[in-house]
């Protein structure tokens, strides 16, 4: 790495560099920008390709359920906000293990980043548990809650999410495991174990939903079957990956897994304000999807595709805010911020050129996209005119995700927990019940509110970045 070239900022080094002339060089004599590039696309490329080819495996999936009916994408549907709400506690626990884990590899402090990781297991053990317990018990309220509008769609979505808290754990520690390589910019592990799973998953999505090879015709139960055991798969190979004696983190089960209130109290200081930021997401996202289910089973299955392929393109962001969380946590862990903001730089270069591509993309071949789910002429229509949404926002997503991720590896979690009140809980609800309910402009308006949160959010995070605050942030 470029970083391992430079050497270690003291406080007056770090407070030389809080700000940079842009006229002048960004980095050390000794660096060559190249070499930032290349330490990017190596934590970014894996990321991506994991990613991308997750989401493809849950587009491979949807297209599947899809051919059962638009009742089958709409149960479905309906279970994506009430799992995402349950992962909310671990999840945000897991911003708060990258970052640290980041500054500890940064700071050469081997032993405290393993720490971490064993610390963030058993927290995700225990809020899992929990989690899984409640969503099995509470799937049909919570289906029926998300807005389903007949009995079929309830029972399919029932049973779906009563499947997935099953193998709620499992897929829990799997995704701290993640966070933890991701912080010491270990990316290409997790592509490799998840990618295993992705493909598993398909292939029993082939037996299980149809019934192929003498197999039970287990519909949309079948799906949900096929996703718990490709995450199981993760599961086992992820374990797998932490306990070689040759990886920068290891699992040793000699170590304490006691409970040390420092390190927890480090990692929910930073976990806190992402989970708040989680929770305000997906309430204002279940408020929104509770909206958009009001005008009939056929728009939303037509939402659903669009949102489905919308989450593609995230692939891109987040990819490059997984490099950037990293990157600038360690940079940060040395004392060098002005590594910190050159690497953030870019990284958000890299991602733009990528999301110009994705954006020409669904402007030119919506239709034919959308048609890979569904067979109706007015899903396809109204999908293809949704995508163009989809293609304007693609430059200010990128941008967003990886500024997000860079605040995140500071530890700057309070900032984007406010932003994502003001988006994501006010102005997209608010704007989809103007638009759907008062102004009757149908899923377009729900699409035109998704786009001004968009909009308002990339701008309120480069705000934040740009204010420089991030650089003298202790965690």
């Amino acid at each position: 790495m470029a970083l391992d070239l430079v050497e270690p900022g003291t406080g007056e080094v770090a407070a030389e560099h809080l700000k940079i002339d842009k006229k002048k060089r960004d980095i050390p004599e000794e660096l060559e920008s190249k070499m930032l590039y290349k330490d990017v696309l190596r934590i970014a490329w894996p990321s991506f390709v994991e990613l991308t080819l997750t989401q493809l495996a849950s587009m491979v999936d949807l297209m599947m359920v899809g051919q059962l009916g638009p009742w089958a994408l709409t149960s479905v549907g309906l279970t994506t906000q009430p799992k995402f709400l349950l992962m909310t506690m671990f999840m945000a626990m897991n911003v708060g293990a990258t970052a640290l884990v980041a500054r500890h590899k940064g700071a050469g402090e081997r032993d405290k980043a393993n720490k971490v990781m064993r610390q963030a297991l058993v927290m995700t053990l225990t809020l899992s548990v929990v989690a899984s317990v409640v969503g099995f018990f509470f799937s049909e309220p919570l289906v029926k809650f998300m807005g389903a509008s007949d009995a079929e769609t309830l029972a399919g979505g029932t049973v779906y999410l009563q499947i997935q808290m099953v193998g709620f754990v499992f897929m829990a520690l799997t995704t701290t495991i993640t966070a933890t390589l991701r912080g010491v910019g270990d990316s290409r592990t997790a592509m490799l174990y998840n990618l295993t799973a992705n493909v598993v998953n398909v292939f029993l999505n082939y037996l299980l939903i149809y019934g192929h090879w003498g197999m039970p015709r287990l519909e949309v139960a079948g799906a949900s079957l096929a996703t718990v055991l490709g995450q199981f798969v993760a599961f086992v190979l992820a374990m797998a990956s932490v306990m070689g004696h040759r990886r920068y983190l290891r699992l040793d089960f000699r170590a304490s897994f006691k409970p040390d209130p420092k390190t927890l109290k480090s990692i929910v200081n930073i976990g806190i304000p992402a989970m708040v930021e989680q929770l305000v997401m997906r309430v204002g996202i279940i408020i929104y999807v509770r909206t958009v289910a009001s005008l009939g089973t056929v728009a939303y299955a037509t939402h659903q595709v669009c949102m489905n392929i919308q989450a593609m393109s995230f692939m891109n962001g987040q990819a490059f805010g997984v490099a950037a969380t990293s990157l600038l946590g360690q940079s940060l862990g040395k004392g060098r911020p002005d590594m910190a903001q050159a690497y953030s730089r870019r990284t958000r270069r890299v991602g733009m050129m990528v999301s110009l591509v994705l954006a020409l993309v669904f402007f030119c071949f919506g239709g034919a996209i959308v048609s890979l789910y569904s067979d109706d002429p007015s899903v396809i229509s109204q999908g293809a005119k949704i995508l163009m949404f989809v293609a304007l926002i693609q430059p200010f997503q990128s941008s967003q995700f990886i500024l997000s991720g860079a605040l995140r590896g500071a530890g700057d979690t309070k900032a984007t927990a406010a932003i994502m009140f003001v988006t994501t809980l006010l102005v997209r609800p608010i704007l989809a019940i103007l638009t759907i309910n008062v102004l009757h402009w149908g899923l377009a308006g729900a699409w035109i509110a998704l786009v001004a949160d968009q909009l308002l959010r990339s701008f309120l995070v480069l705000l934040r970045y740009n204010s420089g605050k991030w650089k003298t942030l202790k965690v």
